[in-house]
């Protein structure tokens, strides 16, 4: 998928909000986005509040996982692991996903969350199941054992 038709699917996927989500670019293994961080993201303490760069890393895997499998709105995520490592300022946050597998079943994206300062502040890794459909074919699986 394009960096248009993901942006598409994904304003589509939530109709009753504005995301603050951008897709700025996508390659067979890798997705950047944009977040554009508010106040409302905020938490005591001046920073950006640890359920905005969670929901940011999930959305981020997501969009490198459907960009190969196809707008499938019911991939969903079953495993989300995120370390916090800086205390991010209340700027807008960019992620960068890189898909590690693409099986059958099963995606696995590596998330990187920096803030526009530059710094690493997170790093996720995200699994989704992939609902029954389509096969995938093998020659664009990534690290594949058959899951």
């Amino acid at each position: 998928m394009t960096v248009a038709e993901l942006q598409e699917m994904l304003d589509g996927s939530f109709p009753e909000s504005r995301l603050p989500y951008v897709v700025d670019s996508v390659t067979s293994t890798t997705c950047r986005m944009r977040y554009l961080v508010t106040r409302a993201d905020s938490r005591p303490g001046g920073t950006v509040s640890g359920p905005t760069l969670m929901a940011l890393a999930d959305c981020a895997a997501w969009m490198v996982i459907v960009a190969q499998i196809g707008p499938v709105a019911l991939s969903v995520t079953t495993s989300f692991h995120i370390d916090f490592l800086r205390k991010p300022a209340l700027l807008d946050l960019e992620a960068e996903a890189v898909l590690l597998k693409l099986g059958r079943r099963l995606g696995v994206a590596e998330v990187a969350l920096t803030s526009s300062s530059g710094l690493l502040v997170a790093k996720a890794q995200v699994t989704y199941s992939i609902p029954p459909g389509p096969e995938i074919p093998p020659d664009t699986r990534i690290g594949d054992a058959g899951g």
